[in-house]
């Protein structure tokens, strides 16, 4: 499945969850339910993804941690916050440059609508 499939079909399943949940609890509520949904769908969705960096000849065991990575190629950053700040998309971006993958979703679920809560954040990508 491609990048773009593996998306828009975390995409569906956030508005989804938005739509019968709604804002307002914990971003882990929203981790769990949300890769339990992909799992149904056949996805493989891991949490909580210890990522290891290595910098100035320093390895530092799980640096960071991935909220969710779908089909091991798509990051899922989920937050529960008033607005999204340009911390959040810096975050994600250094994720996935220091993971090497094309593309991430920021997701947060209150906003007002689930639409409004999603970013979409790229590196180096390049449509299959």
């Amino acid at each position: 499945m491609n990048i773009d499939a593996i998306s828009s079909a975390v995409i569906d399943e956030a508005i989804g969850i938005h739509r019968e949940l709604g804002p307002g609890l914990f971003e882990t509520v929203y981790e769990t339910v949300l890769a339990g949904r992909l799992e149904r769908r056949g996805l493989l969705a891991e949490r909580q993804v210890p990522v290891p960096i290595e910098f100035d000849g320093h390895a530092f065991g799980a640096a960071f941690k991935i909220d969710v990575l779908v089909e091991r190629r798509l990051i899922l950053e989920i937050k529960s916050v008033d607005e999204l700040a340009k911390i959040h998309v810096r975050q994600l971006t250094t994720y996935l440059r220091l993971t090497k993958q094309p593309v991430g979703l920021l997701l947060n679920f209150s906003a007002v609508t689930m639409k409004d809560g999603i970013k979409r954040v790229v590196n180096d990508y390049r449509p299959d």
